[in-house]
């Protein structure tokens, strides 16, 4: 049984909640202000190093509360200078989180469930079950983890942060917009929301209470076909999520946001890399403001996709474009260590977490 089972994990905790924890150990509640800015704004792990707090606090803190930070369990480093990592947990669940260094920007790719429930057919973290959500402190400490990468191998600060990674972001709602939150926070990382993208399968009635939320981040939509029966097929999540709902939720965020949205589209060799999908996908995309960004796919061992050739993959962006739809092409990055979109499955767990 972990010792730490007990204890309180202290970023779980509000700033209220933690003053009042303060005032019960007979604290003055100010301190709690500056354990809770070690906590957030320094990313402080232990007690031990929060060097304006009295040593005999500091040894209150360790006996009540934990800290449950995440930790790098190993790094794979791509040719093209991707690095993607296996990241622990403190109940030791393994997820994965990567950095993508391009000529423009320097984003961090990061997981928000352990293991995903939607079975999207191309997708190698859809073949794994779902373990749990992730709190938002462990969507935080990726973050911060990616960041410190980023500084020690190419002496360049995070650009963007992308909720790309393993789960669907909005089945784990209140958490991810709590690490947004933190993330963004002047007391926190002070990252801007506009640096920030949460991408999901496509669930309406979240995407409408994002809208009510009136987030400041980007929304990202994976898409891959427009038109139900072939999305049906490949996201089974369509059939409780069909395109006209998506549409209309679609339409409500935009209302409540103004924010344009990034459709995400994989062009599968014979399966929606003919005229007639980008016709359709040109016709959904004149519901709200929006871009489309054609993904390289990335095959993996569970599926038999592949990859549509360079030729059709020109002729369906040149269409969209052809129709005032923004549109670009997207390589993909980290292949060489499954790194790249679509292929995050902890693969020395794999075996384990889909049993």
């Amino acid at each position: 049984m972990n010792a730490n089972n007990s204890k309180i994990d202290i970023r779980s905790l509000s700033l209220e909640a933690l003053q009042q924890h303060f005032i019960t150990l007979g604290e003055k509640s100010f301190r709690a202000k500056q354990v809770y800015e070690w906590l957030w704004q320094k990313s402080c792990i232990s007690f031990e190093n929060m060097s304006n707090i009295s040593k005999e606090l500091r040894t209150k803190l360790e006996d009540k509360f934990t800290i449950n930070n995440v930790t790098i369990n190993n790094s794979q480093y791509s040719a093209d200078k991707t690095i993607k990592n296996s990241f622990k947990l403190h109940d030791t669940h393994l997820i994965e989180g990567v950095l993508i260094p391009t000529s423009e920007r320097m984003t961090a790719c990061v997981s928000s469930q352990v293991g995903c429930s939607l079975t999207c057919k191309f997708c190698a973290t859809g073949y794994m079950d779902r373990k749990r959500n992730l709190n938002p402190d462990e969507i935080y400490d990726q973050v911060v983890l990616l960041s410190q990468q980023a500084q020690q191998n190419y002496g360049i600060p995070l650009t963007n942060i992308v909720y790309m990674g393993m789960g669907e972001p909005l089945l784990n709602y209140a958490n991810v917009l709590k690490s947004i939150e933190r993330i963004t926070a002047e007391d926190g990382l002070g990252m801007a929301a506009k640096r920030i993208t949460v991408s999901t399968a496509g669930i309406a009635k979240m995407i409408k209470k994002l809208g009510d939320d009136e987030v400041r981040f980007n929304l990202a939509l994976s898409l891959h076909a427009a038109n139900d029966i072939k999305r049906n097929e490949i996201m089974p999540i369509n059939e409780q999520n069909s395109l006209k709902a998506l549409a209309e939720a679609l339409k409500y965020f935009y209302s409540k946001t103004k924010s344009s949205v990034t459709y995400e589209y994989i062009v599968f060799n014979n399966f929606n890399d003919e005229l007639q999908d980008a016709v359709e996908l040109a016709k959904f995309c004149k519901h709200i403001p929006c871009k489309v960004n054609i993904i390289e796919y990335n095959p993996i061992s569970f599926a038999d996709f592949t990859n549509a050739g360079e030729d059709k993959i020109e002729a369906f962006a040149a269409y969209l474009r052809k129709q005032g739809v923004i549109t670009n092409v997207r390589r993909s990055r980290g292949k060489d260590i499954d790194a790249a979109c679509g292929q995050l499955a902890v693969k020395d767990q794999a075996a384990a977490l889909v049993e």
